[in-house]
């Protein structure tokens, strides 16, 4: 870039960590188990058989965690919050062991001058209600809206995130099963997508109802699809594609209505369309706030509707590294959906870097991917794209879920031997870019 490219004053930029894959203290306080514990610790489920224990154990350390926040000036902190933390099995009285936790945590963000955003669900669902059925029982939803009065009542946070890329849960927790719970049955995923939009939108109404002028969205992984070539095949194919990735979650939630093309694709595979009562895409379509916008790669997919890579690919196989393809998504949703704030709430990758004999962790990579992608986003807000922060992901190394330890997408590096914290050299440049607003 010739001259630097300068973000809009206000613009605010932040970094995301998530309840499971960095706390630890799985039995501590009063939680109770979730069913990524359960999942975890299946043998063959996740690689090298690591589980959530003891990740990067902030719960004991998020005060050192939360000085590194401030060290790099970032102006907001998105984490979850561990629904079995707050309600051991889903239900009743709150523990407030859990709740004092993240009270902690909340005021120690505000001591430094940080404004939180809390995700209300990150996938640890309390294994008890996965054993009356999960997400495919719809009165899991009206137990997550009871979970979030409790949550919204007792923390002092303004912007709110309910569900935590639903798509995610349905691809990989039902349909291919290398998520929790494990279920391979497309028939049922699509029950479950049901469930968890309506959970999202009766979270939003709580919201409301009960604190009128906080803010509240989903956070949804959008994938931009793109034919392959160009035959009228392909075409098709990436239309449907962007069915299943994109318009399945976006129709709903803005439009009051499912895709119908996309129902009727689902329609013949499964029930899904027998468990929309009336009412409920009334409920899922309660307006929105802000919506959290999750961008990692995008599909490519040929005649046949097989994914298709066409540019480099990250340590994990599943990212395609294109740059473009945020500009594409957040330039759509301008487009094409109503005008609400859009917030980056994830956007990164995972490195093999270690530490140097100097103790430095040199990760140009993750730099260059950074810096390109925060190029295209500066180009859509340039053409009016409502985007008003950004946040990388991840703050530090993790458990990243069936990859277990194997993939670190964080800035700042974790020993996981001795817990010690080294921001690697993107903490480093992402710090100088939040302090100017500039990337050069």
């Amino acid at each position: 870039m010739n001259s630097p490219a300068r973000f809009p004053d206000g613009f605010v930029w932040g970094a995301a960590t998530a309840a499971y894959q960095i706390e630890g203290a799985t039995t501590e306080d009063g939680r109770g188990a979730s069913i990524w514990d359960t999942f975890s610790a299946t043998p063959g489920n996740v690689r090298d058989g690591d589980t959530g224990e003891p990740a990067a154990d902030h719960y004991h350390r998020y005060r050192e965690d939360l000085d590194l926040i401030a060290e790099l000036g970032l102006g907001s902190y998105r984490f979850s919050i561990a629904w079995p933390r707050i309600q051991p099995t889903g239900t009743g009285r709150p523990n407030q062991k859990g709740l004092d936790f993240y009270r902690r945590l909340v005021d120690g963000l505000a001591e430094r001058g940080v404004s939180p955003m809390a995700t209300l669900f990150h996938w640890d669902l309390p294994q008890e209600l996965q054993d009356r059925g999960g997400w495919e029982n719809r009165d899991t939803a009206a137990r997550f809206a009871d979970y979030a009065e409790i949550v919204f009542d007792a923390l002092d946070i303004g912007d709110w995130l309910t569900i935590n890329e639903p798509k995610t849960i349905v691809q990989s927790g039902y349909q291919f099963g290398d998520h929790a719970p494990g279920v391979r049955d497309e028939a049922r995923a699509f029950v479950a997508c049901h469930h968890l939009l309506l959970a999202h939108g009766l979270a939003a109404q709580v919201l409301h109802d009960r604190h009128p002028g906080r803010r509240i969205g989903p956070a949804l992984n959008l994938h931009p699809t793109y034919p392959a070539d160009d035959t009228p095949e392909a075409a098709r194919a990436a239309r449907h594609a962007d069915g299943l990735e994109n318009r399945l979650y976006l129709d709903p939630i803005f439009k009051g209505h499912y895709p119908e093309d996309t129902l009727r694709w689902i329609s013949e595979r499964g029930p899904m369309r027998d468990h929309i009562l009336e009412g409920d895409l009334a409920t899922i379509s309660t307006p929105i706030d802000l919506l959290g916008v999750q961008y990692y790669t995008p599909h490519f997919v040929d005649g046949d509707g097989e994914r298709v890579f066409k540019h480099p690919t990250a340590q994990a196989e599943w990212l395609e590294i294109y740059p473009e393809g945020l500009y594409d998504v957040v330039t759509r949703l301008t487009r094409d959906y109503p005008r609400v704030p859009l917030v980056i709430t994830e956007n990164g990758l995972p490195t093999l870097d270690e530490p140097g004999p100097d103790g430095r962790v040199r990760d140009e990579g993750r730099i260059a991917f950074l810096r390109d992608h925060l190029a295209a986003l500066h180009r859509a807000v340039e053409e009016g794209a409502r985007v008003e922060g950004y946040h990388v992901w991840s703050l530090l190394d993790n458990f990243e879920w069936a990859q277990g330890y194997s993939q670190r997408f964080g800035i700042v590096y974790v020993d996981y031997a001795t817990q010690k914290r080294i921001p690697k050299d993107s903490a480093l440049w992402y710090r100088d870019v939040v302090k100017t607003g500039e990337l050069r």
